[in-house]
């Protein structure tokens, strides 16, 4: 297969939007980390552009898979070939760079989550996006409120030399002790240091709750770059906690390998890809109530120009039948209704 040919991994979040391209022989091409900064369809249009300065007008992509919190809109775009949930593509990931990893810890801008797998098989999950108190917006709003760059405050923290006790359960009682703390002339490093201790209980009270941890044990997600988050994971759980090199961008890179995934088990099908190209395209995002029943449902429309690509959010498939979920392989919300990611 020649070398500009690749695979497409999406991973659109509330917070980042993630891009990997990998090559055949499932290498990293290219990996982009953008700022969501709440305009999905613009920074999935920019990132695309982006690629395709990159990459060159004569590559092609023959698989695309997308994930994230918006891989509906994601897979409507960019015409995707599979579309699964985080949960699966952050465990499939992790097993291709770690087969026998079985604890996968994921802290991303606004939410939290846990896998367990066994024997390369998602066994257990849980995710928690109620709390701010646990990811990683937490950290960036303190950070911001102490005058630090984010880059610094793991540095930072690991110059600890007495860490103090903050109150994690909370996002406000939590910066309300660190204001007291300080107040109390405790040193900064001491209390980034108790802050990060406070951010790993609260995860594992409650997003790891009665969960099986063992080794391998994978740290994805933006957190993963603060080395004191890290630090006071192995802490608690007297473990070694491993930072994958491309963790920040594990759920595109699993999107990318299942694509890849379905081009080798299928040969001879095309993709549903729109092309870089999609990038000049004019798409538009509507909403309306339907009136077909008591319900009321929310109907989202989104167009290409004056095409309609897709409808979702209502009950009864009046509006959606016909959507990109009857053209790709799409999967249920659990992915232990299947028993494996494969």
């Amino acid at each position: 297969m020649p070398v500009d040919k690749y695979f497409l991994g999406v991973d659109v979040g509330s917070v980042s939007t993630n891009i990997v391209l990998l090559n055949p022989d499932g290498t990293i091409a290219e990996s982009m980390y953008l700022r969501t900064q709440g305009r999905p369809m613009q920074t999935i249009q920019e990132g695309m552009k982006d690629l395709r300065a990159h990459i060159g007008s004569t590559a092609e992509i023959i698989g695309v898979g997308t994930t994230g919190s918006a891989r509906q809109l994601a897979a409507t775009l960019l015409g995707a070939d599979v579309v699964k949930n985080e949960i699966t593509a952050h465990a499939v990931a992790a097993s291709r760079i770690q087969p026998k990893v079985q604890t996968i810890l994921e802290i991303g801008g606004q939410d939290s989550k846990i896998i367990l797998l066994r024997n390369g098989v998602v066994v257990d999950f849980a995710m928690n996006t109620v709390c701010a108190a646990g990811t990683g917006s937490f950290l960036d709003q303190q950070a911001s409120r102490l005058g630090i760059p984010i880059q610094e405050f793991g540095p930072l923290a690991l110059q600890a030399q007495h860490p103090v006790r903050i109150a994690g359960r909370c996002s406000v009682f939590a910066e309300s002790d660190m204001i007291h703390k300080q107040q109390l002339g405790h040193p900064l490093p001491d209390i980034l240091a108790g802050l990060c201790q406070a951010m790993i209980r609260n995860y594992l009270n409650n997003v790891g709750k009665n969960k099986e941890i063992l080794g391998p044990i994978f740290f994805q997600g933006g957190v993963a770059a603060n080395p004191g988050i890290r630090k006071a994971f192995e802490e608690e759980l007297g473990q070694e906690v491993t930072v994958p090199e491309h963790f920040s961008v594990m759920g595109a890179l699993g999107a990318a390998y299942l694509a890849q995934e379905r081009f080798l088990a299928k040969k001879g099908l095309t993709t549903n890809f729109r092309g870089l190209k999609m990038a000049e395209s004019n798409f538009k995002a509507r909403s309306f109530d339907c009136k077909g029943c008591s319900n009321h449902c929310e109907v989202v429309e989104i167009r290409q120009e004056d095409k309609i690509l897709t409808r979702w959010g209502d009950r009864c498939g009046k509006w959606s039948c016909g959507d990109w979920s009857s053209q790709v392989e799409s999967m249920p919300m659990n992915p232990l209704a299947t028993g494996s990611h494969k």
